[in-house]
C-alpha cells in the first residue's frame, strides 16, 4: 500500500537509471528537426482551429503571471508537492507592490475569464497557455516548461452530468484524430506499421473499474496496463476515494468536481464529473496522458471538496468567493498538453524533440546515445 500512496501525486518514472531502460533502444525519428517544426505547427494550427469549431470557442490572451492574492493559480494537487514560482514586484519603490506567481496552469483563471470576456452559455475560450512547473521530475514526457491548450466552456446546470461530459470528450477526440490524419497527409512517413495510429474509438472507464481489474497495482501501473489493453481511454471519477482507501490520483479541490454522485451504466453508485484522456504510446511503450478536464465545481461541491481536503481557509480568496456567490458561470474545461500531443502525433520518443526547454546533462547525454534529438 505504501507504493499506492507514493503514486498519488507527482509525475515521472523514478530515476534516470530506470529511464535509460525505458527509452527505446532502436529509435530513429521519422522526421528531421526541420520537418518536425513544420509538422508541429501544422498540428497546432489544425487543433486550435477545430477545437474552436467543435466547442464554440474563441482564442483569448492568457497570463503568464498572476497576483498571489487572487487565488487563481493552479496548485495541481492537494498534497503541496508542486508549488509555484513566486516573486516580489517592488513597484513604485514598494509603495504599491505586488506578490506574483508564475502560472502552473490557467484552470481557475479561465473560469473567471468567461465572465471577463462576456461569454454566454454555450460559448467558451481557448488559450495558448505557457507555464512553469518547477517541481516536476524531468523525464521523457515531463518538463519544467509546460504548454497547454487551456479551454473553458460556459454551461447550464442541466449539463452538469456524465452524458454531457462524455459528449465533450468525444468532440475533443475527433479533433485529435483529425490532427493525426492531417499531419500524416503532409508527412506520409508518419504512417507506419511500426507505430500504429490512435484508435478510432475512445473507451470510457471509471477509475473504480480499473482498480477492480488491477487491485494490487499502484495508479500508474494500472494506467499502463489498461492503456496497453484499450489503446485509448477516458478515465473518469478521479479524486474521489476508491474502495481501496485511496483516490485514483490526488486532484485539487477547487476546480474539477470529483464529489458529485453519478451512476454507472450497470447501476452502481460512482462519483466524479472529471477525467483524463490517456493513450498507449507505441514509441515509448508506456501510458501517455494527453488531457485532464472536467465539469467545474459549484458553490456546494467546492465547499465539500475543500472540507474533505482540509482547505476550507481557501474560501476567503476572490476566486473561491466568486464561485460561492455565483458570480461566474458554471463551466466545463480542461488542458490539453501541446508538446505531449505533438510528441504522440509525430511518433517521438522524447518531449524535448518538440519543445525547447532545459534538461539536465545526464538526460541530454542519454538521449544523444539513443539517437534522440533534443532541442536546445
Amino acid at each position: 500500500m505504501a507504493d499506492k500512496k507514493a503514486d498519488l501525486a507527482g509525475p515521472g518514472i523514478g530515476d534516470y537509471a530506470q529511464l535509460e531502460k525505458t527509452l527505446p533502444q532502436d529509435y530513429t525519428s521519422l522526421l528531421s528537426p526541420k520537418e518536425t517544426q513544420l509538422a508541429t505547427y501544422a498540428a497546432k494550427d489544425y487543433i486550435e482551429e477545430n477545437m474552436c469549431k467543435e466547442l464554440n470557442l474563441i482564442r483569448v490572451t492568457v497570463p503568464l503571471i498572476v497576483d498571489v492574492e487572487s487565488g487563481v493559480n493552479d496548485m495541481l494537487d492537494r498534497d503541496g508537492s508542486r508549488t509555484p514560482i513566486q516573486f516580489h514586484i517592488s513597484n513604485d519603490r514598494d509603495k504599491n507592490p505586488i506578490d506574483a506567481q508564475v502560472v502552473q496552469a490557467a484552470t481557475k483563471w479561465k473560469r473567471m475569464a468567461l465572465k471577463q470576456f462576456g461569454m454566454e452559455t454555450g460559448e467558451g475560450l481557448l488559450t495558448d497557455m505557457r507555464a512553469i512547473r518547477k517541481d516536476y521530475w524531468l523525464d521523457h514526457d515531463h518538463s519544467a516548461y509546460v504548454d497547454q491548450w487551456d479551454w473553458e466552456l460556459a454551461i447550464t446546470k442541466e449539463q452538469r452530468n456524465l452524458k454531457f461530459l462524455k459528449e465533450v470528450v468525444q468532440k475533443l477526440w475527433k479533433v485529435l484524430k483529425g490532427a493525426e490524419k492531417h499531419v500524416q497527409e503532409l508527412f506520409p512517413q508518419l504512417k507506419t506499421d511500426k507505430y500504429p495510429d490512435l484508435p478510432d474509438e475512445l473507451t470510457f472507464i471509471h477509475a473504480e473499474d480499473i482498480l477492480d481489474k488491477y487491485t494490487d497495482l499502484p495508479r500508474k501501473q494500472r494506467e499502463t496496463e489498461i492503456a496497453k489493453e484499450l489503446g485509448a481511454m477516458f478515465i473518469y471519477g478521479i479524486g474521489w476515494v476508491l474502495k481501496d482507501g485511496y483516490p485514483h490520483e490526488m486532484r485539487a479541490a477547487d476546480y474539477d468536481d470529483w464529489v458529485t454522485e453519478t451512476t454507472s451504466e450497470d447501476g452502481r453508485e460512482m462519483h466524479g464529473l472529471n477525467g483524463d484522456i490517456l493513450v498507449w504510446n507505441p514509441v515509448t511503450k508506456r501510458r501517455h496522458e494527453l488531457t485532464s478536464m472536467g465539469i467545474r465545481v459549484t458553490a456546494e461541491t467546492l465547499k465539500k471538496q475543500l472540507e474533505l481536503s482540509g482547505q476550507l481557509e481557501m474560501l476567503k480568496l476572490p476566486y473561491h468567493q466568486a464561485i460561492i456567490n455565483n458570480e461566474i458561470p458554471l463551466s466545463i474545461g480542461g488542458g490539453i498538453g501541446q508538446s505531449r500531443t505533438f510528441m504522440l502525433l509525430l511518433k517521438k520518443a522524447h518531449i524535448g524533440e518538440v519543445s525547447a526547454t532545459v534538461w539536465p546533462k545526464i538526460l541530454k547525454e542519454m538521449c544523444k546515445k539513443k539517437n534522440i534529438h533534443v532541442i536546445e
